[in-house]
């Protein structure tokens, strides 16, 4: 990657994560030791599905809405995650409670089909039970992306249709986003812009995609990208505090002429936009995209503080008062 380039994943370099503990399969290990099977079905096929989180004050924000995904994915490709949601959020805790973290934390949540009995693809052969693990890390964004923006180009790669591989799936096959990463890279821009199988505007290759025009927020359909936590928010959010906002089909021209754009994802957050194929878009002023951050910011101080008295409020006792 050149120098100048940025993801939406850049983040402040922490020395703590030198020696984070990694859980695997219910142990912690120092990140240097942590392994998993040259059998293991993720390695040999891709075979698994993850979640991003992000931990605020000792909280997962919008919990339930990753673990919603989360069982729904792994159900749809009948892989057995082995526990409840309760089970995931203890390993959770038990790993950052491991590691000493309490805000400001990253996380990778990674299934797998397990270790298979031989190097081929049939689910079948995977007959230990999943694999599971759990990678944290501290995390901060760089500010600087806030005030510069994310380069974008529209890269040939394509989401695809739901019967070939559905993008709606949060699997740990992403070679075809991995492409459209390199093309984006070697057209000099940060990440790639990527079309849905009719040619309109869809996602990035890491990222949800809005525009703004003449104040509206649109945004993809949703038929062809994954359908991101912090995009449904966002939405949520522009439906809640009268900004007007369309899930429609678009194409580079609407995006080209938009005044504003930025992406969203569970690590970033909302990451303005600077330019789309070297043509700068809008004058710079983001004025809707602040309001956006700004709901959002307190629209995750709310579910964390919510969650956080939930947990603390006793137990029901079964008897009324």
């Amino acid at each position: 990657m050149p120098e100048s380039a940025h993801t939406t994943h850049d983040a402040d370099e922490d020395a703590r994560n030198r020696d984070i503990l990694i859980y695997v399969n219910g142990e912690l290990v120092h990140r240097d030791e942590a392994k998993v099977s040259v059998y293991d079905s993720g390695f040999l096929l891709g075979d698994g599905m993850w979640e991003g989180m992000r931990l605020y004050d000792g909280e997962w924000a919008f919990f339930d809405a990753h673990m919603d995904r989360f069982f729904d994915s792994c159900r749809s490709v009948s892989l057995d995650v082995g526990m409840d949601r309760d089970g995931i959020r203890a390993a959770l805790e038990k790993t950052a409670q491991a590691n000493g973290m309490e805000t400001d934390v990253h996380c990778r949540l990674m299934l797998t089909r397990g270790v298979k009995a031989k190097p081929f693809q049939h689910p079948g052969l995977s007959r230990s039970g999943p694999t599971l693990v759990i990678i944290m890390e501290h995390s901060k964004p760089v500010n600087a992306l806030q005030s510069r923006g994310i380069r974008l180009a529209t890269v040939p790669q394509v989401r695809g249709l739901p019967m070939s591989q559905d993008p709606k799936l949060n699997s740990h096959s992403k070679l075809n986003c991995v492409i459209a990463c390199l093309q984006a890279e070697q057209a000099g821009a940060d990440e790639g812009l990527m079309l849905d199988p009719h040619g309109f505007v869809n996602t990035t290759n890491a990222c949800n995609f809005f525009i703004v025009r003449r104040g509206e927020v649109w945004t993809s359909t949703g038929d062809y990208c994954m359908n991101g936590v912090t995009r449904a928010n966002v939405i949520r959010l522009c439906e809640q505090n009268g900004i007007p906002i369309h899930q429609k089909n678009f194409s580079l021209y609407e995006a080209y002429g938009a005044s504003e754009a930025f992406l969203t994802g569970t690590f970033g957050a909302q990451t303005p936009v600077a330019e789309i194929d070297g043509k700068p878009i809008g004058s710079g002023e983001r004025p809707v995209t602040a309001e956006i951050q700004r709901l959002y910011k307190e629209m995750v101080a709310q579910d964390v503080a919510a969650q956080s008295a939930r947990r603390a409020a006793p137990a029901d006792s079964g008897t009324q008062p």
